[in-house]
């Protein structure tokens, strides 16, 4: 459904009610009797979870897989698949500088590309309600899965400029997959960029978001938004975040929610933090009612706040626990 969404950030900010947009794909794969191997190879199955949880939950906007090995496999990355758990890239496919200069940044036919954008076409059209956000990873976090994440620490700093060229390259696959993801009528994207939180702030600007604008700056407008993800992110590197002009900033629970905000311009939203294992998978909803009513409670007094998961929920995260995020939700 086309809409405005710049009007709908703002209405978000504007409205008294919590605003809730948890980052969960899985409990619908689940409540639809399939595994995740299926979810992440067919478009259908994928596109119906979303749906699942959509027709479940009262989230503000639905969320596709986030998943962080389409778009290494597509670049020919090696692929770890499991019925129980997300996908895993094995292994790299760049070992020196000379690899770096040779690949070639595939076509959006590579790979599992096709499947997720038949998901987010399917999601997009049953889903008429709410916003529905795309998901895809951010330069340096693909970067990292194609160079190795320990090896790319130290190319940036012993061989820069071909660090900067195998971004250039990842910039220009992940801006393409956007302009597509945008085309089949999803309202936005969350661009995971966790990678990114290992770096410091001047490095985060330098490496991961000077490059995350520019596909802000090519894929943003009032029908299509993106929205940063760094669960890496402790604090350190917020202003790096902001500095990419995103229309809204998710973090993880590394950081302290009440004072990452500050940074986050107030008509960008900040999105946050509920722990996705200790309290989504592994907590109880007692602990989950607590938490969730601690948070909203820090968070009181900034209007651009919307309370979401530090990360995408795992799989089998039980159900009572994201009923009692709700249930929290409906007390306050």
């Amino acid at each position: 459904m086309k809409q405005n969404m710049k009007q709908w950030v703002a209405d978000t900010i504007q409205q008294k009610e919590v605003t809730a947009v948890p980052v969960m794909t899985h409990p619908g794969i689940e409540l639809n009797g399939h595994t995740v191997r299926e979810a992440v190879s067919n478009g259908k199955v994928h596109a119906e979870a979303v749906t699942k949880l959509a027709r479940t939950y009262k989230c503000a906007a639905a969320c596709t897989i986030m998943d962080l090995t389409t778009e290494a496999e597509a670049f020919g990355a090696e692929i770890a698949f499991s019925d129980i758990a997300v996908p895993a890239v094995i292994g790299h496919i760049l070992t020196d500088v000379k690899s770096i200069h040779d690949l070639q940044v595939p076509s959006l036919k590579a790979g599992r590309i096709p499947q997720y954008l038949k998901a987010n076409l399917l999601a997009a059209r049953a889903i008429q309600d709410r916003p529905v956000f795309s998901g895809c990873i951010g330069p340096f976090s693909l970067a990292g899965r194609l160079y190795d994440m320990s090896e790319i620490m130290v190319l940036i700093y012993e061989h820069p400029e071909a660090a900067h060229t195998l971004l250039e390259k990842c910039t220009e696959f992940i801006g393409k997959y956007c302009l597509a993801l945008k085309q089949t009528g999803a309202n936005g994207v969350m661009m995971a960029e966790p990678a990114a939180g290992l770096l410091s702030n001047d490095d985060c600007m330098t490496f991961s978001s000077q490059y995350v604008k520019r596909i802000v700056e090519k894929v943003q407008d009032e029908n299509f938004i993106v929205i940063l993800h760094n669960c890496g992110n402790t604090g350190h590197c917020t202003k790096a975040m902001v500095a990419t002009g995103a229309a809204a900033y998710h973090f993880g629970n590394k950081c302290q929610m009440e004072e990452v905000i500050k940074e986050v311009p107030p008509t960008a939203l900040a999105m946050g933090n509920i722990d996705p294992v200790s309290l989504f998978k592994d907590g109880t909803p007692e602990e989950m009612r607590q938490a969730v009513g601690n948070l909203l409670e820090k968070m009181r007094n900034y209007p651009n706040f919307v309370l979401s998961s530090g990360c995408d929920t795992p799989p089998h995260t039980p159900l009572a626990n994201i009923d009692a995020f709700f249930e929290a939700i409906a007390n306050k």
